[in-house]
């Protein structure tokens, strides 16, 4: 079997996660991303891995003076808001090229398509090959927030074509009950919920870091840009009644960090770093920050892998009222939750969180086998047991390269 991404695989969990569990219940599994490290091989060289590149992202020049590009500034920033959605289109067209040439002379069973950017490319090639489609909608794609000058048209356009082309998919998996309702209304196969859950074996939760008695302070884990809602999390951690550390760890957005700067004077920010060794950082601090601004609807059907790194490290969260993420937060009582971009209620989830700290431990402990990546991994190959039951034999590359 294909699956398509254009990310470079090696930092995408999910991608990473789904072809292992696939390639263990003995599945041939080729991923082809973009721009894949050099060198990076998957875990166990369980599944085999391809890389095609479509350009760069839109950055500023390093050449230029200090005090040229501030006096350039308003002017390129304009530009960049103007030309990034036609340059995020181009470079996706360039990677489909270069990816549908680099695969030239492989033949598929089925070809997996992560998100909707790869689903075009990935009809195409079911097409030619009589393969199955399997759509993974990691987001609720026609609701995403986007960035840069409005495009309507387009908005429309992909629309259009995410509906017609689920149509078409022989299965729809993504990550949330609620998206999997919206995707219902255009699919004509199963559509299957697979969270973006952490497996809990061999996590660090029972490892050597203890979880302390009453939280120490707040980590976010996850890339430190917009939409995520930090603005608030550090404004409520400056006020008033402050005394708990606020810890950001992830790839940051420069641009966006240094609007952040006057809002977060006193909060810790940390280098990227592997998923266990933030599970050791969540338990040394005793809370979880689980945020989303509340600016579109794919934010509102979100359930972001945050959540799922909480339960499997063993901590409670203090996550955004929205939908999807509240639903589940109160089905298992695993925290507290807050309105979006208003800091005075975020201070007072804290306050509710350290006061029931202890019952949300035990909440949390209960909930982790049941928020484990061993039970949607079931899902997934269960989906593809019964893709092959209806005719697609071992799903297995069949000739062309190994």
């Amino acid at each position: 079997m294909l699956m398509l991404v254009t990310t470079e695989v090696a930092h995408d969990s999910r991608v990473v996660r789904e072809a292992t569990a696939l390639a263990e219940a003995g599945h041939a599994v080729h991923v082809q991303g973009r721009d894949v490290p050099p060198g990076w091989a998957p875990p166990g060289g369980l599944f085999t891995v391809g890389s095609s590149t479509g350009g760069r992202g839109l950055r500023p020049s390093s050449a230029r003076s200090g005090g040229a590009s501030r006096r350039s500034g308003p002017l390129l920033r304009a530009a960049r808001w103007w030309l990034l959605p036609r340059h995020r289109r181009r470079v996706w067209d360039g990677w489909a090229r270069a990816a549908s040439a680099d695969l030239r002379g492989r033949r598929f069973d089925v070809v997996h398509a992560h998100d909707f950017n790869t689903l075009p490319l990935a009809a195409r090639l079911a097409g030619e090959q009589r393969a199955l489609l399997v759509y993974d909608a990691h987001e609720w794609w026609s609701g995403r927030q986007r960035h840069g000058r409005p495009e309507p048209w387009q908005r429309w356009r992909e629309r259009r074509a995410e509906a017609g082309l689920t149509g078409r998919a022989d299965a729809v998996v993504t990550v949330s009950e609620g998206i999997a309702a919206r995707l219902g209304r255009w699919a004509a196969g199963p559509v299957v919920v697979v969270r973006n859950t952490f497996p809990v074996a061999g996590g660090a939760a029972a490892g050597a870091e203890p979880l302390p008695v009453a939280p120490r302070g707040v980590v976010y884990a996850g890339r430190i840009g917009a939409g995520r809602d930090l603005e608030t999390v550090l404004a409520g951690a400056a006020g008033p009644d402050r005394g708990w550390a606020t810890v950001l760890v992830g790839p940051v957005d420069q641009a966006y960090a240094a609007r952040l700067a006057p809002v977060g004077h006193g909060a810790e920010l940390l280098a990227p770093r592997a998923v266990d060794e933030v599970d050791g950082l969540l338990r040394r601090y005793g809370l979880a920050v689980v945020t989303l601004t509340d600016s579109c609807d794919n934010h509102r059907l979100a359930l972001p892998n945050k959540l799922f790194h909480a339960v499997r490290a063993g901590v409670p969260v203090i996550a955004a009222d929205l939908p999807e993420l509240a639903r589940t937060v109160r089905r298992y009582d695993l925290g507290e939750l807050y309105r979006p971009g208003d800091p005075g209620s975020y201070r007072a989830a804290l306050r509710r969180a350290g006061e029931r700290y202890p019952q949300l431990l035990r909440s949390v402990a209960v909930a982790r086998a049941e928020l484990a990546w061993e039970r949607d991994a079931r899902r997934l190959v269960s989906l593809y047991g019964a893709l092959a039951g209806a005719g697609c034999g071992g799903l297995r590359v069949v000739g062309g390269r190994a």
